[in-house]
């Protein structure tokens, strides 16, 4: 397969040789021959040391030193430049082809408009430069183009001028605030815009624009009022006001990843952008309310204060996933909000910890940085940030924030920067608590109980299972909150202990032994529990413990044991009592329809498979069909009635009030379309009588694997209506895709010759190979192996058309040797058959070979 890719080691940093305080850019633009000139003022900062500059895929038609023609040395992705004063400006003329960027990755054309993404390191494929996040310039851009092609002309910062050349336009964009390459932006096409207006609490005037396709504006308007909400909010939490005059958001089709954060031009996947109760969910609303938060958060975390480097991602993602997370508890229901920030760091950082991917929130090294936009990097490091917060409360961690900010405004830094700033401003020493920015793994904490003479004693171990090149770990401080209570639920005592050793006493000296343990209330710390209680405990907690998370904490792992044992024994019947059990935390929490629904939701089969040493996906799946079935017999009248009680005739609404009433309603028809016909038949009329896409998408997804024309009948009149609709048909796509009826290949294949599919719309490709490899278990892991083969051949394919979206594919394969055989061997076949493939991208490769280490 060629050279073998190496690895960046983050050991090996050295600050860039040169400092580029000013960038000027000119772009021509054209579909296939975009000429792009760059003036680079280069200031020396290591002696003796030549120009490196990075550039791929580009046709260099002249590179000049204060004017003068210069000679370079072509050095991997790159060229060097000896001789270079100390001082000069650096120019360079390069022609490249937007139309043929399948990658997505630099400036590229989607739907007739041109686009960029350059996070991590795309600017590089648009002319040549240090492409570095410590390298932090003031950009100023000229862009021309036809006026027919190309009418709106955008870029970062202020727009200065612009003129009318003819069959030609001309606008210039000054960026006042130094930014590293990754956050430049540009985009030209035709589009329409949705606008308003921001007043900062200074009494500034922000002009707000929301660029979409010609005819979406109105579906932009929930955006925009999140937009807003959002920027009041980072105001009043954390005293962030906006630095420029205007701010604009663009919508695309086609995008790598969910939303960019670009100095004052955020760039997204229109699928959170666009909305409207006919063709986006709840679900869809509230990802939209939180991303375009996350994407406007990032102006001080990560843009004003940014990176020194790719292994310090999480210092900005970790951080803004955290402020993101706070924000959505206020604007919607904190207890809800968390278990869905829970459930995410379950499905998908636990298993990552768990497996050959395992890294910490700081990797130690990279082949490929897009590899690390990962999980752990975003999900885990958000809860280090919780738990730096828990340690120095509310008010020390708001001190430790200003203090960051006032010494790093401008800077790129690391994530010890920021652990010392948060130590300093509160006179603390967070050494210890550095070690979850390089230690891997979920620690495990195991707690037993027991009554003395004395009192009675809490004993708290804590262990780190090994992971790859880690095999050691020290014990790390965990904030744990818990709380001993009595028959009645009344709290006999609660405390905060900081776990700092691996083994914990904690005695309550002349306490009673208490009726039930509630541990890790509000899940302080991203861990695993393991504690024995009884199902009457859990129970109990269930409808009794006084913190929502735990109630629902005690529901999962009720729900968990009673599945594993299911799974172990496929003659056990449902446990009743549990069933029983559900009932009653239901009506326990009937004020708060958004918080019931998380209470009838069962464990899902990741949860499950987490658990097993060996993951028997046939068993899972049977347990939990049977199980969600006793629920909707045994509950069936309860659950009819909250069906029919929760009317679906109010006008459609978005707020969280409205939404958890949906939500409450269509996890009962989830339940009783598993219950049988008379369920099936309930789905199937909601499906063609809904009047918004949260209850369509609902009945469809509790007929999908059920052969019936009911699902037949829904699947064709949501085509027949929404034909026209990308987003929609990608809900369309994956509700297939992730379908366990029969002939899984053959309907996927159907899938992909689909008019409205394309492999070169990562949206597409999510939906359809991402619904099957992540969505449906039972037929991706068939024990014939044809899901890894299918899967494996589209990365491959995948792999000379976009790598980056391949190689998140890829990781489904991954975990190979959590299943038994034939399946373990035949994961890992396929993964050496993608390993064999000669000139192999990055992005594939290190995926590849570190899931096969």
């Amino acid at each position: 397969m060629g050279d073998l890719p190496t690895a960046t080691p983050r050991c090996a940093y050295r600050p860039p040789d040169f400092a580029v305080p000013e960038v000027a850019l000119d772009f021509e633009l054209h579909p296939t021959a975009t000429r792009v000139r760059s003036e680079l003022t280069v200031e020396r900062r290591t002696p003796n040391a030549p120009l490196r500059l990075d550039g791929e895929e580009l046709d260099l038609v002249s590179l000049t030193v204060d004017g003068t023609p210069a000679a370079y040395a072509e050095d991997g992705n790159g060229i060097v430049v000896e001789g270079v004063p100390d001082r000069a400006a650096v120019a360079a003329e390069v022609v490249i082809n937007p139309a043929g960027n399948t990658r997505l990755e630099g400036l590229y054309r989607s739907e007739g408009r041109y686009c960029t993404q350059c996070e991590a390191e795309g600017f590089r494929r648009i002319t040549y430069f240090p492409d570095r996040p410590d390298v932090m310039s003031r950009y100023r851009v000229t862009i021309r183009a036809d006026k027919a092609d190309a009418p709106v002309l955008l870029s970062n910062g202020n727009r200065t001028a612009r003129r009318d050349l003819g069959v030609r336009h001309e606008a210039v964009w000054e960026d006042p605030w130094p930014k590293p390459s990754y956050l430049f932006a540009l985009v030209a096409g035709e589009l329409g815009a949705l606008e308003d207006r921001f007043a900062t609490r200074s009494g500034r005037e922000v002009a707000l624009a929301i660029h979409v396709a010609p005819g979406d504006e109105p579906r932009a308007a929930y955006a925009m009022d999140a937009l807003k909400r959002a920027m009041r909010w980072d105001e009043e939490a954390y005293g962030f006001e906006y630095d420029l005059d205007l701010f604009n958001i663009v919508a695309v089709a086609d995008f790598n990843m969910g939303a960019m954060e670009n100095k004052s031009l955020n760039i997204f996947n229109s699928k959170l952008i666009l909305a409207d109760p006919q063709t986006a969910t709840d679900q869809d609303h509230a990802f939209i309310e939180r991303v375009v938060a996350h994407e406007y958060f990032h102006n001080w975390t990560g843009n004003r204060i940014t990176c020194r480097d790719w292994f310090q991602l999480s210092l900005k993602e970790g951080l803004t996933v955290f402020r993101d997370q706070q924000f959505m508890a206020d604007m919607r229901s904190p207890p809800v909000q968390r278990i869905a920030d829970v459930r995410a760091l379950r499905t998908r950082q636990f298993p990552e910890d768990a497996g050959p991917l395992a890294h910490p929130i700081r990797p130690d090294q990279y082949i490929e940085i897009n590899n690390f936009y990962t999980a752990t990097v975003y999900e885990k490091g958000a809860e280090v940030v919780r738990m730096c917060r828990a340690l120095l409360g509310a008010e020390g961690y708001r001190k430790g924030i200003d203090l960051y900010v006032a010494r790093h405004d401008g800077q790129a830094v690391t994530c010890d920067d920021f652990l010392a700033a948060m130590a300093d401003a509160n006179g603390t020493d967070l050494g210890r608590f550095a070690l979850w920015y390089s230690q891997a793994g979920t620690p495990e904490v195991r707690v037993a109980g027991g009554a003395r003479a004395d009192g009675y004693a809490l004993v708290i171990e804590q262990h780190t299972p090994p992971t790859p090149g880690q095999p050691d770990k020290e014990p790390l401080p965990i904030p744990f909150d818990y709380a001993l209570l009595d028959a009645g639920g009344r709290v006999m005592a609660a405390d905060r202990a900081i776990l700092r050793d691996a083994r914990t006493e904690i005695l309550h000296c002349g306490l009673a032994e208490p009726f039930a343990l509630s541990l890790n209330r509000g899940f302080g710390a991203p861990v695993r529990l393991k504690v024995e209680r009884s199902d009457a405990e859990l129970a109990f907690l269930m409808v009794r413990d006084g913190d929502a998370f735990a109630r629902w904490e005690a529901g999962q792992e009720y729900g968990t044991a009673v599945l594993d044992r299911m799974v172990a024994d496929p003659g056990l019947a449902p446990d009743a009592v549990f069933v029983e059990a559900v009932g009653s935390a239901l009506d326990a929490c009937a004020d708060d329809p958004a918080f019931a629904a998380e209470m009838l939701a069962l464990p899902s089969p990741d949860t499950i498979a987490e658990g097993m040493a060996e993951i028997d996906v046939d068993g899972i799946d049977r347990a939990h069909r049977a199980l969600s079935a006793a629920i909707g017999t045994r509950l069936g009248e309860r659950l009819r009635d909250l069906y029919h009680g929760l009317t679906a005739d109010e006008p459609y609404s978005p707020d969280a009030a409205s939404a958890g009433r949906r939500a409450l309603r269509n996890r009962a028809l989830g339940h009783l379309a598993a219950a049988g016909k008379a369920g099936v038949a309930l789905a199937g009329a909601q499906a063609l009588a809904a009047d918004n896409m949260t209850d369509r998408m609902a009945a469809l997804l509790a007929l999908a694997d059920v052969d019936c024309p009911a699902r037949d009948a829904g699947l064709s009149a949501f085509e027949e209506r929404f034909g026209s609709d990308a987003n929609a048909m990608d809900k369309w796509f994956h509700l297939q895709a992730g379908s366990a009826l029969p002939d899984a290949i053959g309907r996927l294949h159907r899938l992909m010759a689909h008019p409205s599919f394309s492999i070169r719309n990562p949206n597409k490709v999510r939906a359809v190979l991402g619904g099957f490899s992540l969505a449906n278990p039972t037929r991706f892991h068939a024990a014939d192996g044809s899901g890894y083969a299918f899967l494996a051949d589209r990365i491959l394919e995948l792999d000379g058309i976009n790598p980056q979206v391949g190689a998140r594919l890829l990781t489904a394969l991954g975990r190979w040797r959590r299943f038994g055989e034939p399946r373990s061997a035949l994961m890992r076949a396929e993964l050496e058959r993608i390993l064999g493939r000669r000139a192999l991208s990055p992005d594939i490769y290190e995926i590849a070979s570190r899931s096969l280490a």
